[in-house]
This record gives C-alpha cells, sequence and structure tokens, in this order.
C-alpha cells in the first residue's frame, strides 16, 4: 500500500505562482497525496486561488514565517511522509514518487532534498536566470549526502519530524540549515535530482540583494558549532576574497600601478574558486551571457560576504556581552 504523503506548501503573497505549485503537485504520478496550503497571512488572495486549484487551506492570523507555516501544515498532516513544498515552485511529476522511494529505502534516511532546474517558472531576465542557474549548480553539487538542509523541497517522514520537533518559529531566514543540523545529529540528509522543480526566481537586484544580505548576516549570527558558514568551504572563501578585492580597490592610490595587482589577485582567486560554475555557464549560454552572469556573481559574493561579516561581529558582540553578564551581577 502507498503510503499517504502530505504536501504542505508555507505560502506568503504568492498569488502569482501558488496555482502553479498546487497544480502541479496534483499532476503526481504517486497517487496518495493531499495538499495543505498554510496562507501566512497574505494579502493578495493567495489563499482562494490555493483553494480553487484543489488545495486544503489553512490560514494563520497574523504573519508568522515559513517555519510557523510549516509547523502549522505538519500538526494538520495525516500522511505518513512529509513534503515540503515552496509556493513559487512547479514540482515535476515523478519527485513525490522519488521521495518516497528514497525514504523508504533505509530508516537511517531522515530527510531528502530535491533540486531546482536552471531556469525560472515565470520570471525570464538577467537576473531571474543567474539566480535560476546559480542555485542550479550549487545544488546539484550537493547531490548526495548533504551537511545542510533545504526547504524548497524536501520530504521526511512524519515520525521524524514529531521525534526532532517543529522548526524554530523564531527564526526567518535560518530555520531551514538549523532544522538541517538537529537531524543530522541522528540521520543522514541526502540529496537528488530525482526530486526537482522549477522555481520563480527574483527579477531584481533591489529584490534579491537585501534578501542576500539579511541571509548572510542572520547564518553567520545563528551559526552553531561544527557548522560551515554558508555552507561550502570554498563558497565562503569566494566570497571573502571578493569583498578582499573591494576593500583593495584604493591600493593604487597609494601603490601606485603595482597596487592594482592586489584586487585584481583576490578576484582571480574569488573566479578561481567557482570555476566550474563559471564553465558551465559559458558553455552553455555563451560569452556574452556569462560576462554579465559573472558581473551580477560577484555583486551577490561581495553582499554576502558583508552580511556575513556583519552578522559574525553581532555573535561576538553577543558572546563578550553574555560572557560579561555573571561578572556584572558579581560585583554588585
Amino acid at each position: 500500500m502507498n503510503p499517504l504523503v502530505s504536501v504542505v506548501i508555507p505560502c506568503y503573497n504568492r498569488a502569482r505562482t501558488v496555482e502553479l505549485c498546487v497544480r502541479s503537485v496534483r499532476q503526481q504520478t504517486y497517487p496518495a497525496i493531499e495538499i495543505i496550503v498554510v496562507d501566512d497571512a497574505s494579502s493578495d488572495g493567495s489563499a482562494a486561488l490555493a483553494a480553487s486549484a484543489g488545495a486544503s487551506v489553512l490560514q494563520l492570523k497574523t504573519n508568522s514565517g515559513p517555519g510557523a507555516a510549516r509547523n502549522a501544515g505538519a500538526e494538520h498532516a495525516r500522511g505518513e511522509i512529509l513534503f515540503f513544498l515552496d509556493a513559487d515552485v512547479a514540482l515535476e511529476p515523478g519527485s513525490v514518487a522519488a521521495a518516497v522511494a528514497e525514504l523508504r529505502s533505509t530508516a537511517a534516511l531522515g530527510a531528502v532534498c530535491g533540486v531546482l532546474r536552471p531556469e525560472s517558472l515565470l520570471s525570464h531576465n538577467l537576473i531571474a536566470e543567474y539566480r535560476a542557474l546559480q542555485m542550479y549548480h550549487w545544488w546539484l553539487a550537493h547531490e548526495g549526502p548533504m551537511t545542510g538542509l533545504h526547504t524548497a523541497l524536501c520530504a521526511m517522514r512524519a515520525e521524524v519530524f514529531h521525534e526532532i520537533g517543529p522548526f524554530n518559529p523564531d527564526l526567518r531566514h535560518t530555520e531551514a540549515p538549523e532544522y538541517g543540523h538537529r537531524i543530522r545529529q541522528r540521520y543522514d540528509v541526502r540529496s537528488t535530482a530525482a526530486i526537482a522543480g522549477v522555481h520563480d526566481h527574483d527579477t531584481t537586484l533591489r529584490v534579491l540583494l537585501p534578501k542576500v544580505f539579511l541571509r548572510a548576516r542572520a547564518s553567520a549570527a545563528e551559526v552553531r558549532p561544527g557548522e560551515v558558514l554558508g555552507g561550502a568551504t570554498s563558497r565562503v572563501l569566494a566570497s571573502g576574497l571578493v569583498l578582499a578585492a573591494a576593500l583593495t580597490l584604493p591600493a593604487p592610490l597609494v601603490a601606485g600601478v603595482a597596487g592594482v595587482a592586489v584586487p585584481l589577485a583576490f578576484a582571480a582567486g574569488a573566479v578561481a574558486l567557482d570555476a566550474g560554475i563559471y564553465r558551465r555557464v559559458l558553455a552553455d549560454r555563451g560569452i556574452p551571457f556569462g560576462l554579465r552572469f559573472a558581473a551580477v556573481h560577484l555583486l551577490y559574493q561581495l553582499t554576502s560576504a558583508v552580511g556575513a561579516v556583519l552578522g559574525t561581529g553581532q555573535r561576538l558582540l553577543h558572546r563578550a556581552v553574555w560572557r560579561a553578564a555573571p561578572s556584572v551581577g558579581a560585583s554588585r
């Protein structure tokens, strides 16, 4: 017998995509699915659109964040397996079946995540295409065992979810890696391209870069022992080198022409660390697009590095205040 799968879709102001998301779940090859859209106090009619597409809709009274929305959906789910799916992702038809097969293959597997395809669902311009390609190449690089967790498309047994506990509702930008850290204390986590979807990506730097900054700052401020800040070490180092390149741009004013080599060396190091991504983009899309991709990617990395530096400072300051608190109290 096929175990019931509860697809839980947190949704906040996704009127543009939520119908496509729900319909993609209804078109799955797997036969036993319930669809729960948790409307996180949207103001754009998302709830009505989700209901019209065939989902059961749970509405939260106040905007509480994706972690709280997933928790609410999990509480109302009847399935043996929970499949968390973002409302701006259209799922490929065999994804739920693949998730069930993966989870039934071994009890040691706590969660299985999918990948996003290298195109944007509805938005098509440089920024959306950049983000689609960047996330595709980064996520496919992690096919197999994962050190973290992403919840754009992720499945786990309901019993595992209840054993590990709910997502931390206080975290709005880092609830997924924090949950991944907890689940990996007891279970394996892996990613597979057999679970896949197409994401609707941001179309402007004005929208994308603040998200990048906030997530990087929050990740650095809340990083836990044993975790690698920002994911793979090479990514963290590459972003750091881009920041170093930006900070040393005035070097020619001090060292003359020879100073030009300093920021160029840092930038070259960053590009070398991401050489695989650049090669694939150039091969697939050509030099003109590859150069535009590189410009956006360097700006993305710079923003991420600045956020991480500020978040690290925030974490260290908090630690210093916490350590000083007992001595302050003892002196009174």
